[in-house]
């Protein structure tokens, strides 16, 4: 068993716990009291990016921030075929687990990057679960890939280069790990100094296991085979009017093909609002949520 780490003075108030859910261990951090909200990490970080909002949201909600298979403390095993075991699917699952286990039948959620792609893939296979839905910094997943031009790729090389067949990724990384993650967060953070120096250490030591650099999946056979499901819980977009995401695409009508109750808005930073603009994220989930 892993040593549970905590951080009390990131996370005031939070406990840590390991959860087994579909033969898995998700390391899952709760807090605060009132309806529940799940709160999902994307890539490369883990559950503490929440940090900066989390401590806030938990006087009015009970707050599951959990690290994602793959990720984090959490358990990462095999990819199996075609990388199977970190599809989206399968992520959204565990987490439906968790919380079920927890005692919550249905919640609401907020998910950012990755985390925002699992909490699509949840509110198409668990629309029962999904109270309300908040999708930071994305437009969907297959429609970034139909509408790819050289900018995209530029800026988003990582999508192109992560997809290909192992062990080719995974050894390239392995020849300095702490400059490809270090160089994938500073370009895409736009406010300089937003990361907190604790918190970019747990990044880099959760990222120097190999295990954690071995993910992909076949997202997109899922999405094709739901290209005419829609999203039924009511959904926020939120996206960082320095990043990629705002600039390259029509944000709102992207998540309007996907789901039939969208609104969204424009924060200034980069790709990390929970971290480059805490308070104005905090002010748009309120409202929300």
């Amino acid at each position: 068993m892993i040593a549970i780490r905590k951080f009390p003075d990131l996370l005031p108030g939070f406990s840590w716990r390991d959860i087994e859910v579909n033969g898995v261990r998700i390391r899952t951090a709760t807090g605060g009291n009132g309806p529940p909200l799940l709160m999902l990490h994307g890539h490369p970080q883990m559950h503490l990016t929440w940090h900066k909002v989390a401590p806030a949201l938990a006087k009015r909600f009970t707050i599951v921030a959990p690290d994602l298979r793959g990720y984090g403390d959490s358990a990462k095993p095999e990819g199996g075929a075609d990388h199977a075991n970190y599809s989206k699917r399968v992520m959204a699952a565990d987490l439906v687990g968790v919380m079920h286990q927890l005692g919550f039948e249905r919640f609401m959620v907020v998910g950012h990057d990755r985390g925002g792609r699992v909490a699509h893939r949840m509110a198409l296979d668990a629309p029962q679960a999904v109270e309300k839905l908040v999708l930071i910094d994305i437009a969907p997943t297959a429609t970034m890939y139909a509408r790819t031009n050289m900018e995209f790729a530029r800026r988003y090389f990582r999508w192109f280069f992560l997809i290909q067949p192992a062990p080719l990724p995974e050894r390239l990384i392995s020849g300095d790990p702490d400059f490809f993650l270090e160089s994938h967060i500073a370009g895409q953070i736009k406010i300089p100094g937003s990361v907190d120096p604790r918190v970019m250490a747990e990044y880099r030591r959760c990222y120097a296991d190999p295990a954690m650099r071995h993910a992909a999946g076949i997202d997109l056979v899922h999405d094709a085979a739901d290209a005419d499901k829609r999203i039924e819980a009511p959904l926020q977009a939120l996206w960082g009017a320095r990043g990629t995401v705002g600039p390259l695409y029509d944000v709102v009508e992207t998540w309007r093909e996907k789901a039939v109750d969208v609104r969204g808005y424009v924060i200034d930073c980069g790709h990390s609002p929970q971290e480059e603009a805490p308070a104005e994220l905090l002010h748009r989930l309120d409202a929300f949520l």
